[in-house]
């Protein structure tokens, strides 16, 4: 089996083309099952893994068959998405066999994220691999090569200090707000969602102990547990457009497929303020926040994108440790492409020890029925082991007497290293 990578992330596509791809979790597996559908001839082994800044799928299949499922591949995706083939291709990568394990253990290493050793990812990834699972398309390889991911990970975040100090989107977005505003002590500020993301960011933000926060959701009870834990009040999403006007800032992380804040709803929001600044972040993939609010005087509007110069300047302070991180991926890299390289040769492993238990079969049932008809004991044993050292050779020997030249020559030098290894050079050794 090999494997290829297919993708596109935050440094080879926007974010709108982004947000075209961005499957939820219970997308992951109808779509996985879909795509098998639509390569039917070949079925291979399948995961796709999908977050704010990247979207890949995974593919495992024989050798000669993966070059010919990357158009295939890549074709289904750009459908998946609404785009053309061709305008997919402008903003994917395709990483094959060694490269694509390298790529998947960075990834799950944090060093291929817009934030240099951001542990979420991990989390992301054990998911795909939970969804690929239930919907069928996971296999031996694909397993294999994630929980090998999952355990280089490991090492680089115990080993490294690639995940020391690490200023996260969340950390990012507070930095910008106490750009703008003078006491972070002094706003309001409103969440939007009650995921993984805005918990983290309510968490920065509640360090700085503001005015007041609100968190606002579609499922209020969810809302409302995560707000009893900041001491924040609940808000229902419906209620949003009547109440945006009374924070000064906020963020937005939730999986709708469309914008939940629109150009409107901040104009009036700004009108009712009397021209009063709002810093915005947008951290959804696709947007929560119509891009056109950017437009609007006294709106500070970033998105996952806007933060990434910022994330990055922190980043370049750790790269001392990302060669140390690059040595335990290689090592991880050449362990896995091992393991494929034995799981090449099984099918033969196979084939030779069930046509070396036929022979057997059939030399034993011939010497039982001599021994039956009252046979030598020693001739019976003698004619067995003859029987099957001629079987043994058979396929050698017709081998090297219909080659000739150079082709001879190799023949006779791999039929040495394979039956020869063991026989003594050194005449007294032979002589004992």
């Amino acid at each position: 089996m090999s494997v290829f990578t297919l993708g596109l992330n935050h440094t080879t596509a926007p974010v709108d083309l982004r947000g075209r791809f961005a499957f939820a979790p219970e997308q992951l597996s109808p779509a996985l099952r879909g795509f098998q559908d639509r390569l039917r001839r070949v079925l291979p082994e399948a995961a796709l893994l999908s977050t704010c800044n990247r979207t890949e799928l995974y593919v495992a299949a024989d050798p000669s068959a993966v070059r010919e499922l990357v158009h295939p591949a890549i074709d289904w995706l750009a459908t998946q998405g609404g785009v053309s083939g061709e305008q997919l291709r402008s903003h994917t990568y395709v990483l094959e066999h060694r490269e694509a394990a390298r790529h998947a253990f960075r990834v799950a290493s944090g060093l291929d994220s817009m934030v240099l050793g951001e542990p979420q990812i991990l989390g992301q990834m054990k998911q795909a691999v939970r969804e690929a699972d239930a919907a069928g398309t996971l296999g031996t390889t694909l397993h294999q090569l994630f929980q090998r991911s999952f355990s280089v990970a490991k090492d680089v975040r115990s080993s490294t200090e690639i995940g020391a100090h690490s200023i996260s989107m969340a950390a990012a977005a507070v930095r910008l707000a106490s750009q703008l505003f003078e006491d972070l002590g002094q706003i309001q500020v409103l969440f939007v969602g009650a995921g993984e993301m805005i918990e983290l960011v309510a968490t920065h933000f509640s360090a700085r102990a503001p005015k007041s926060m609100a968190i606002a959701n579609r499922t209020l009870e969810r809302g409302e547990k995560l707000a009893s834990r900041f001491g924040a009040q609940a808000l229902r999403l419906a209620d949003l457009p009547q109440r945006l006007h009374e924070f000064d800032a906020v963020i937005s992380c939730t999986a709708s497929t469309l914008p939940i804040i629109g150009l409107g709803a901040v104009r009036s929001a700004l009108k009712a303020r009397r021209r009063r600044p709002m810093f915005m972040v947008d951290l959804a993939v696709p947007r929560d926040i119509e891009p056109e609010v950017a437009s609007l005087a006294d709106i500070y509007l970033y998105t996952v994108d806007d933060l990434s110069a910022l994330v990055q300047s922190a980043g370049e302070k750790r790269q001392a440790a990302v060669a140390q991180a690059e040595a335990i991926i290689d090592a991880g890299v050449q362990s896995f492409s091992h393991w494929l390289d034995q799981r090449a040769s099984v099918p033969l492993i196979q084939a030779l020890n069930a046509q070396a238990d036929q022979w057997r079969s059939t030399e034993i049932a011939r010497a039982r029925k001599q021994l039956a008809k009252g046979a030598d004991v020693e001739a019976v044993l003698e004619a067995l082991s003859r029987g099957l050292t001629q079987k043994l050779l058979h396929g050698a020997l017709a081998e090297l007497h219909a080659s000739d030249g150079e082709q001879r020559t190799h023949t006779a030098e791999t039929i040495s290293r394979l039956f020869l290894r063991h026989a003594s050079r050194n005449p007294s050794d032979e002589r004992r």
